[in-house]
């Protein structure tokens, strides 16, 4: 078992639901999924949220997650939605048909696989005219001296105090439990992100068109509209 999955499967007896700064997102995704959504995919499902709210969206979706525990809790908190299939893969070792989802959605999750393969993978299997949304997190610059370094430290104090005056909205606390800090701060220690401009650069590259967009809780998202196939590759 990886370091990855015994993190997680830590981290999904812990999870109370509540909120947190991924599913403070999770409208903004739904925005973008298509009207006429056939068949979703979930990337990192975790415990469902997100893949639940997305059911209800599309005909069908298929979320998985590398954390046997969490796709039991997953379950668990899913029953009664009989679109929404529930497995534990590794997307990068799961063969999906090429061209079979209209719309996929991973959420913190992009960074713990390789990126470029996970979102050459991830386009492969999207229908042409699917989308792609992307919710994850991003390196900052720790250099005071440059500007970027600067403004950085700035928004990072700004989504700081945004962050714990949310939590005490929504959860009635200004931090987690110290459970789930000593695990989410266990597992931060294997962690490592992409910066802003890498992000870029390969989105440019493999998803040309694809919008990123800097949020304030230390979160990037990626949507991408994969183009509709060509006359003349159809003929």
């Amino acid at each position: 078992m990886s370091t990855v999955e015994k993190d997680f499967d830590r981290l999904a007896l812990l999870d109370s639901g509540g909120w947190t700064q991924n599913n403070h997102y999770h409208d903004f995704l739904l925005r973008h999924v298509p009207q006429d959504c056939t068949h979703a995919l979930e990337i990192g499902c975790g415990t469902g949220a997100f893949s639940r709210r997305l059911a209800q969206r599309a005909q069908r979706v298929t979320a998985i997650d590398l954390s046997s525990e969490m796709i039991r809790v997953a379950r668990s908190r899913s029953s009664q939605l009989s679109n929404l299939d529930f497995e534990v893969a590794d997307l990068m070792s799961r063969d999906f048909p090429a061209e079979n989802f209209d719309c996929i959605a991973t959420i913190a999750t992009l960074h713990h696989l390789p990126l470029r393969p996970a979102l050459l993978k991830s386009i492969d299997t999207l229908r042409p005219g699917g989308v792609l949304l992307v919710l994850d997190l991003f390196e900052t610059e720790s250099n005071l001296l440059k500007l970027s370094g600067a403004r950085d430290a700035m928004l990072n104090a700004v989504a700081a105090g945004v962050s714990v005056s949310l939590r005490f909205i929504h959860n009635g606390r200004l931090k987690p439990p110290r459970e789930v800090r000593a695990a989410w701060e266990e597992h931060g220690k294997t962690d490592s992100y992409p910066t802003l401009d890498q992000i870029r650069t390969l989105a440019a590259e493999i998803a040309p068109g694809a919008k990123v967009t800097r949020h304030l809780l230390w979160r990037y998202s990626l949507i991408w509209q994969k183009p509709e196939a060509r006359l003349n590759q159809m003929i």
